[in-house]
């Protein structure tokens, strides 16, 4: 029994156990739909179509299948580490790089029956909010072939947007898996820092970076969270917390939820579209009994030039491995420090330069007080104002994006423009919480909008528990673009 394009990771899952339809059949369905509609898309970078049938016949094979994932296919961000395929980070200094390992996630998922199929495009070393700094040529929205997908795992977002994957990974620094999860009309979660290890993700910002998946269903992304998530002895900053457990988060309405909303942070920049969408979703979770409250965020709008302070001095340290020396490309020179010189001028694209040089001028001597150490300052009141608003209620609601899908390459010689564009995402990960975007809504021109709910430290289920209760309340969730 063939299943239908849009069949969640439970279905597809359920479908092979019961041997009615092979892991095999599910895999090539999938390899099929990438290879039809991946042209004008521009979602993957590379495809194992070789080694996911091997993998999907080894899985028909097994006498007594038992994986929460057995026989689904996967899509991962290009910056989690893959033997398998090669590993760009959507980077020139890393073009046909294949690590030695496989990522703490990607050995899960395969020991929980998944297959990955594929690895999916990115901005450079993850910076960006577009896929327009891909040095490989960015994804397009599958909703308006001229519109950006976002970033920086906009691939991700659109192989699940296009139906050709149920669940894909992506990793958020400072909205890069809920800003495109909006930007195409999916679900995208960013787990609380140290849920999910980081082991084998190509650094950006140590203390940001975090790994989640994307599903056209809250209840896929639980399941996909509930599958890499725990303490791994490779990264000492995954917690030493016991794995999420994807039946916490159903539930079918939202009574006895308190719902904050920072009004001062909507004054102004935000597209009136996309805040009716979001006035709309706020009297849809009313209806499901949630209590709409308002909250103080005071020190939520520093957190953009916050977060591009710390994200890029961080970047500086993490990227200065990337030298010709041990791996990578290599541009020879007869002088060491030229050889270095060279490899990083021609490696590096604009936007990962740019941040580089800001990241390493903010660190300089004179400099490292008044920048980066009063913005790690700005980062505590931050997260301090999360903590004094969880007091009074549960979760904090804001519009995930505050436009709809710009055009793709409208914000490239723009880089401030292109920042904003983060304004509701950044502060989450300042402060370590869990966040997920889920679809709520429309613009006239039929471009996704999303609703953006912050946690609590730990309450992925609370959070995925609200959204399945606002999907199953609205159409939102099971609208599909025509492509």
């Amino acid at each position: 029994m063939p299943l239908a394009p849009d069949a969640s990771a439970v279905e597809i899952r359920d479908a092979i156990l019961r041997r009615e339809v092979s892991a095999v059949e599910v895999c090539r369905a999938a390899l099929d739909r990438i290879g039809a509609g991946d042209g004008p898309l521009h979602a993957f970078l590379h495809v194992d179509a070789e080694g996911a049938l091997a993998r999907a016949a080894r899985l028909d094979a097994e006498r007594r299948p038992d994986g929460p994932l057995h026989g689904v296919p996967v899509a991962l961000k290009d910056n989690i580490s893959t033997r398998a395929m090669p590993t760009t980070a959507g980077s020139r200094i890393l073009d046909g790089y294949r690590p030695a390992y496989d990522a703490t996630v990607v050995v899960r998922l395969e020991q929980a029956g998944a297959i990955v199929v594929g690895k999916t495009v990115c901005d450079e070393f993850a910076m960006g909010s577009s896929t327009d700094y891909s040095a490989y040529g960015p994804s397009r929205n599958p909703w308006a072939l001229d519109r950006t997908p976002g970033g920086s795992s906009g691939g991700s977002a659109v192989a699940v947007a296009a139906g050709m994957v149920p669940i894909a990974f992506g990793s958020d620094t400072g909205g890069s898996i809920r800003q495109p999860a909006s930007f195409c009309g999916v679900t995208g979660l960013k787990p609380t820092y140290g849920r999910v290890s980081r082991y084998g993700l190509v650094a950006f910002a140590s203390s940001l970076d975090q790994i989640g998946p994307f599903a056209r269903r809250s209840a896929d992304a639980a399941l996909a969270l509930a599958v890499v998530s725990g303490a791994d002895p490779r990264d000492a900053t995954a917690a030493p917390r016991p794995p999420f457990h994807a039946g916490d988060a159903l539930r079918d309405d939202a009574r006895g939820v308190r719902v904050g909303v920072p009004h001062d942070l909507l004054e102004s920049g935000v597209d009136p579209e996309v805040r009716a969408a979001f006035d709309a979703a706020l009297e849809t979770l009313a209806g499901l009994g949630a209590r709409i409250e308002p909250v103080a965020l005071p020190h939520s709008g520093y957190a953009v030039p916050v977060y591009y302070l710390v994200a890029t001095a961080e970047a500086s340290s993490n990227l200065a491995r990337y030298d010709g020396v041990r791996y990578g490309a290599r541009v020879p020179a007869p002088v060491l420090g030229d050889m270095y010189d060279a490899t990083r001028r021609a490696g590096f694209g604009a936007e990962v330069k740019r941040r580089i040089m800001l990241g390493t001028y903010v660190l300089s001597a004179g400099y490292y007080d008044a920048y980066y150490l009063k913005a790690q300052q700005v980062r505590t009141l931050i997260r301090t104002d999360f903590e004094r608003a969880f007091e009074t209620v549960d979760v904090i609601a804001l519009p995930t994006s505050p436009t709809p899908p710009f055009g793709l390459g409208e914000r490239v010689d723009d880089p401030l423009s292109m920042y904003l564009a983060d304004t509701f995402t950044v502060a989450a990960p300042l402060a370590g919480l869990p966040a997920v975007s889920v679809p709520a809504g429309f613009t006239r021109a039929r471009l996704p909008i999303g609703l953006q709910l912050t946690g609590r430290a730990w309450d992925e289920a609370g959070l995925l528990g609200l959204a399945q209760a606002f999907e199953r309340a609205t159409s939102w969730a099971g609208e599909r673009p025509a492509i």
